[in-house]
Parts: structure tokens; sequence; C-alpha cells
């Protein structure tokens, strides 16, 4: 999917700034203006959202054996063919150019009238969105980014400096902090029905900070482990971590056209050109149905009573007719494309907290936490807690934490990966640290070498205006953080 869906990316522009190609209507030079953070907010989280949600979840899903492509570009991704034509529009229109000048422009216009509330969250949700740059590309700009007519050629920062700072770079730990110590001013003004995750309710935006720094810290664990777990450690001193499903930072979108998830819009139910493109892997659907679990049915369709699927690679002929092919079901899409988009979850601070446990010596029962990640994740897929008992009763190998080290972190990982099912993005990042699941190659699998991809190519636009990127970075180059 080449194209951006045309509405998210209006709204984007609406807060994009002269460093893109675009006006920014926000200025005037006849009758300047200011825009109130309530106006600028949504259009920031819509946007986070809907770059986990759109093409990268598309390209990282197919990698990771949820999905297996049928057409278009999910058929090149599942061969791990990829090169610096895929993910312009996600960089420029919904990263850089959409979620980051929206966050800026909130904390500016925060920041003019003392809305301490809407800076707060609008840092939070930058490191977040900040993180998806780094995560997919390494190496990106950071600390000069969002400048303007002055950074058309921004600098190139590591992505080790920013995740852990330097002295001139703030890094994603204290930006995060900085939004949370804004949390805690005193505020003009609050969000309501602006904040399209939690309604204005500023001690769960307190919760999935404190939470936010759990994923940080889980994703350089490997790296920096002393780093990590002195973070995870004081999180856990701290104690106001997401605890409920309740507390999940989700974004909602809507249900009328052109205002819903783009998972929906490039699924069959939305009924797009690209409906087509994927259907659900055949090694997913094994993975669930060899643990008996009760989420597949609640994860994946079944139009005909059995699940449609291919492996991944398949080149032969596709099932037929495509009405019959199993795909995401309403628990990622919503039943009207309201999704949410789950971004940060119980379950995940439930799994992160029982790897570090094991790996780092942080507080807590790994087992205790691995299957409090299970029954998060089984509620929340609409799991009865009845059904739930009855799953850990039939099958104690599953819930329970055993064997070496390496054995339970590959268990915890498994399940959190079916747990982070739509969220194709945060599936990849685990695999690339940990190596779990364990994955097959592909059918077909070209790419280079043969392999999967651990990071996205830059941009060839990117290359060709701003001399800061390396060219020619291959997706077999590992990212910082990942070790494997």
């Amino acid at each position: 999917m080449k194209k951006v869906i045309t509405y998210i990316a209006g709204a984007l522009l609406l807060t994009a700034s002269s460093c893109s190609d675009f006006l920014d209507i926000n200025q005037t030079p006849n009758n300047p203006t200011s825009v109130p953070p309530s106006v600028l907010l949504p259009t920031g989280l819509v946007g986070t959202a809907f770059a986990n949600n759109n093409e990268l979840n598309r390209f990282a899903s197919t990698i990771m054996s949820v999905t297996a492509g049928a057409a278009g570009s999910p058929a090149t991704y599942d061969i791990y063919n990829t090169d610096g034509a895929d993910f312009g529009n996600q960089w420029r229109f919904e990263i850089y150019n959409g979620a980051l000048i929206s966050y800026d422009k909130v904390i500016e216009s925060a920041d003019a009238i003392g809305a301490k509330s809407y800076s707060g969250i609008a840092k939070i949700m930058k490191a977040y969105t900040f993180s998806i740059a780094t995560d997919v590309w390494g190496d990106v700009p950071y600390s000069d980014a969002l400048k303007g007519d002055a950074s058309t050629q921004p600098l190139v920062d590591k992505q080790e400096d920013i995740y852990k700072g330097t002295a001139q770079i703030q890094s994603l730990f204290e930006l995060v902090r900085e939004g949370l110590a804004d949390l805690d001013a005193p505020s003009t003004i609050k969000p309501g029905a602006d904040d399209v995750v939690y309604g204005g309710n500023i001690a769960n935006w307190k919760k999935a900070g404190n939470t936010l720094l759990l994923k940080f810290a889980n994703t350089i664990s490997r790296k920096e482990p002393a780093l990590a777990k002195q973070i995870i450690d004081q999180v856990i001193a701290n104690g106001n971590v997401i605890t409920s499903n309740a507390e999940n930072l989700s974004v909602k979108f809507g249900s009328a056209v052109g205002s819903r998830a783009p998972i929906f819009e490039w699924s069959a139910i939305g009924g797009g050109s690209f409906q087509n493109d994927l259907l659900i892997s055949t090694r997913f659907v094994n993975l669930l149905q060899s643990k008996n679990d009760p989420r597949l049915e609640k994860f994946v369709t079944k139009p005909t009573g059995s699940y449609v699927t291919v492996d991944n690679g398949f080149r032969g002929t596709l099932p037929s007719p495509q009405s019959t092919w199993s795909r995401f079901s309403s628990y990622v899409t919503g039943a009207a494309g309201e999704g949410p988009v789950r971004l940060v979850t119980n379950a995940q601070r439930a799994f992160i907290l029982a790897e570090s446990a094991v790996t780092l010596g942080t507080a807590g029962n790994a087992e205790a936490l691995f299957q409090e990640g299970i029954r998060a994740s089984m509620l929340l897929a609409g799991v009865t807690p009845a059904e739930i008992d009855a799953y850990f009763a039939a099958n104690p190998s599953e819930v329970k934490l055993t064997g070496t080290d390496a054995e339970k972190v590959k268990k915890i990982i498994t399940q959190k990966y079916i747990a982070a099912f739509g969220n194709g993005l945060e599936q990849w990042n685990d695999w690339r640290r940990t190596g779990f699941p364990e994955l097959a190659p592909h059918q077909n699998a070209v790419g280079v070498d043969g392999t999967r991809p651990v990071r996205a190519q830059y941009i060839n636009q990117e290359i060709s205006r701003n001399p800061n990127f390396t060219p020619n970075i291959q997706p077999n180059v590992t990212v910082w953080w990942d070790v494997e």
C-alpha cells in the first residue's frame, strides 16, 4: 500500500510544519492564529495509531508469520523482499510530518497557556512515536528533527543516543519523565473528549507513561541490561503502571467512512482496494491450535466454518473464492472500523515484568506475571473467566514456567507474540530482541540471503536529499539494541 489513505493524510497535514512540502495552515502572514491544544491533540494521537496500524503493520505482521501475502506489497514482504521505495509515506506523512509535528504543536500551544496536562501527554506520545521510527529504521533524525526550514537536512542520531541520551541529546526515557512531571504540575485546562485514549483521565496517562518506560527498558535490555534493570526497578518501586485492561493505551477510531482504523480499511471488512492482499497465515493458526488456545476463534475469522489460510511465501493457487479466507476479526478491526489500536497494554506490562524477572532479576514472581499476562490477553479477547480457568486447568504445560531461563523466556515471548495479535511492530521488536517465537523461514524467500528483515531500509527520497543518511544499509543489518 504505497499511498496513504487520504482522510488521515489530510488530518495530519493540518499540523505539518514548514519543513514539509505543504502550507502550514496554523500560521498566516497577515492574521496569525493560535490553534488550541484541544484541537491538535486528537490529530497527534490518531496519527501515532495510524502509523502503528497501517503499512508498517502489514509489513511486520507478514514477516512475522501472522499474515500471509496474497498480492501487492504483502506478497513481496512475505518473501522478505524490501527496498528503499517502501514506507516513504509512513516516514514522511504519518510519523515525521504527521504525528511528531502534531505533538510539537501541542507542546508549543499548551506551554503558551500553561496547559501542562496537554504538554505531558504530548511528550509521552512523542517519545512513543520516535520509538516507532528508531525501532524500524535504526539511526534516525531525532534531536535535530522537527525544526522547520533549518532542518531540511537534519542530523541523524545514533539509536543508542536516542535511547540512552547524551549531554546534548535528551533520551526517550527523559522525554517520558518530563511528560510525567508535566502531568503532575498544575494545568490551566485539561483534556476531555479530545483525548481519544483516556477521555481526559490524567491518572491513566501517568500509568501509561510509566508502562512506556518499562517497554523502552525492555527493548534495550539485551544490549544494556544494567540500565534496563535500573529503570525497571524504579518503575516497580513507583508502582503506578497499567494493571487492568481498562487502562490500556489504546487509540479509538470512528466507525464512519473516513474515520476508521487503517487495518479495517485494508482488510476485507473495509472492502477497499487492498482487501485481498493478505490473509491469516497457516502458521499462526497452527500455533494456536497446538496450544488449544481459546483466543484463536476470537482473533481469526472462518467464514466457511473452517480456517482458510496459506503458508508464508506460498506461490501456488490461492483458495477460492476470496470471501472464504480467514482474516483479522473484529477484535483487531472493530465491528465497524473503530479498532481500537492497542499501543501499550496490561498484558504487555505483565510479560515485560515476567521476562525481566527471569533475565534481569527484577522483583516479582515470573510465573505469576506470565500467567497474569495470559489471563489479561484472554479477557481482552473475550474469553470468559470461567473459560480461562478451565484452560489453565487443562493445559498446565502451557501456563507454567519450567526449564532453563532460555526456555522460560521462549514461553513468555511466544505468549506475548500471541497477545500482540494485530500489532505486528511489537511482535517484530520482540522477535528481533530475543529470537522468539521460533519462526521457520518462509517459502521462496529472497531478500538478502533469504533472511527475515531485521530493519527497514532508509527511504530513497531521504537519502537523495539528506547527506547525513548512510545509504544502502541493508535489511539484514541489525539495529543497535538487537543482539540476536
